[in-house]
């Protein structure tokens, strides 16, 4: 039986204003190399200094993940050439991380460590031209232990990662746009054995990739063994048209780039200050909050990943609560889970269309019994579509339920005598199905009369009592 051993190694892209060693700012989609500088370009006799948010941010992941901070890291550089690498080396940390151990989602972390991005080549048939703004932008990169066996696994893994990033302020966690990218070291094995040699795929910038690109390297390597083949130590490439990987280049081990001390950088030694400082702007982290909108709220655990996954919905939901006067917290989480959520989707709109205190509103109407829950979706669609207050709606539209007792009742002994016949052969029918079919029928009629404005909780009420 064969085991896959898989460990990801995760870039996230810190959210400063500018790089890491400069002043430069960090702007996604500038002109080509307008954002750059003697020091990202790697001028001769051009100093680097650390950017300290860059640092801050660094160490609140290292929080949010339990690893160890240590009281002295170092840069170092590491040693390749490559036509997006001006300096002809990578300012990154080697054999002093910033951070070790931590756990996320049952999966050890080995290390965080702090580095710096290198450009980006653009290919223009056989030409190919190189925009530097990316260089000398901050990364972590965020090392796993391999304990990962699965697709599933490692898709798993990096949604938690990925909402930890975004949770914390560390990352943006856009993907599209690199700002987190994932490496899988994949090999097989068989069950027991030691481990195979891995192939590194690289720059996995989705999870569909992520997922296809382990689930082909697992069934490649299988076969090449049981076909008496050896594998490969290599880096390779995903190509989503063909849903295979390729071979880039031989693997690197670490003597390859020729690691040394970066002699221009002193080292990383956070003050008890700063690690208190970090520590108390930390958020609310996913679990610890989702665990708590369960106990507060009494929602499934469902809904609270579901509000928690999607980038400000938690916050959106949160907000509508608070503006609540009427109605439940499990209400709003209901209505932004199924219905805002999906005009959202379908519509590609953000939920400030709809204000969280709208929707509180909205809510309120319907546990007030102005509007049923069948109106309330419509008022809803409007509510976002005019970006108008429900009430006003309402008004304007004249949906008021009528919820007076007297009146409804009125209405209800009126049809019921209008429709005696029927009314005798529900009460004389031992068909459960025939008495429903009736009971529906002078339902019907009753909210007919009422022009569907009537209550229908209420008006199921007075029903039940006359027929009973």
């Amino acid at each position: 039986m064969w085991e896959a051993v898989i460990g990801l190694e995760v870039h996230a892209r810190l959210l400063t204003s500018t790089k890491i060693f400069c002043g430069c700012a960090v702007v996604f989609g500038a002109e080509p190399n307008t954002q750059v500088c003697p020091v990202c370009l790697g001028y001769p006799g051009a100093l680097p200094v650390l950017n300290r948010k860059a640092v801050e941010l660094a160490m609140r992941m290292a929080i949010a993940t339990d690893c160890t901070i240590h009281p002295r890291s170092i840069f170092a550089r590491k040693n390749y050439f490559y036509p997006d690498l001006p300096k002809g080396y990578q300012i990154s940390q080697f054999d002093l991380p910033l951070a070790t151990g931590g756990m996320v989602n049952g999966i050890r972390i080995l290390r965080i460590h702090m580095e710096e991005d290198a450009g980006k080549l653009i290919h223009h048939g056989t030409m190919s031209h190189v925009d530097l703004n990316r260089a000398g932008t901050p990364l972590i990169e965020i090392v796993s232990e391999p304990d990962i066996h699965t697709a599933a696994e490692a898709d798993a893994y990096l949604t938690r990662l990925r909402q930890t990033v975004m949770y914390t302020g560390v990352c943006d966690g856009n993907m599209e746009e690199g700002s987190l990218r994932c490496d899988a070291n994949v090999s097989v094995r068989r069950e027991g054995e030691p481990l195979g040699t891995r192939a590194e795929v690289k720059n996995l910038n989705s999870f569909r990739f992520l997922r296809a690109a382990i689930e082909f390297e697992i069934a490649r390597q299988i076969a090449v063994l049981e076909g008496g083949g050896t594998i490969d130590q290599e880096t390779r490439l995903f190509d989503p048209n063909s849903g295979e990987t390729r071979v880039m280049r031989s693997k690197e081990e670490a003597h390859d780039y020729r690691y040394f001390p970066e002699p221009d950088l002193v080292p990383v030694a956070p003050t008890d200050a700063m690690r208190t400082e970090v520590r108390a702007t930390m958020p609310e982290l996913p679990a610890a909050r989702r665990a708590r909108l369960i106990a507060e709220w009494g929602i499934r655990d469902e809904d609270a990943r579901v509000l928690l996954d999607v980038p400000g919905l938690a916050d959106y939901a949160e907000r509508a609560v608070a503006a609540l006067k009427g109605g439940t917290p499990k209400d709003v989480a209901n209505w932004v889970r199924q219905d805002v959520l999906a005009f959202l989707n379908d519509r590609g709109l953000a939920p400030a269309v709809l204000t969280p205190e709208m929707l509180s509103e909205l809510v309120g109407l319907v546990a007030g019994g102005t509007i049923s829950r069948g109106q309330a979706k419509d008022v809803l669609l409007e509510s976002m579509e005019q970006e108008q207050w429900p009430d006003t709606i309402v008004r304007e539209r004249g949906l008021a339920q009528v919820s007076d007792a007297g009146e409804l009742g009125t209405v209800v002994d009126a049809v019921l005598a209008r429709e005696s016949a029927t009314v005798e052969q529900y009460r004389a029918s031992a068909d459960d199905k025939d008495r429903k079919k009736k009971r529906n029928a002078l339902m019907g009629q009753v909210m007919a009369e009422l022009k569907g404005k009537g209550n229908p909780q209420l008006v199921n009420q007075l029903l039940d009592e006359r027929l009973s």
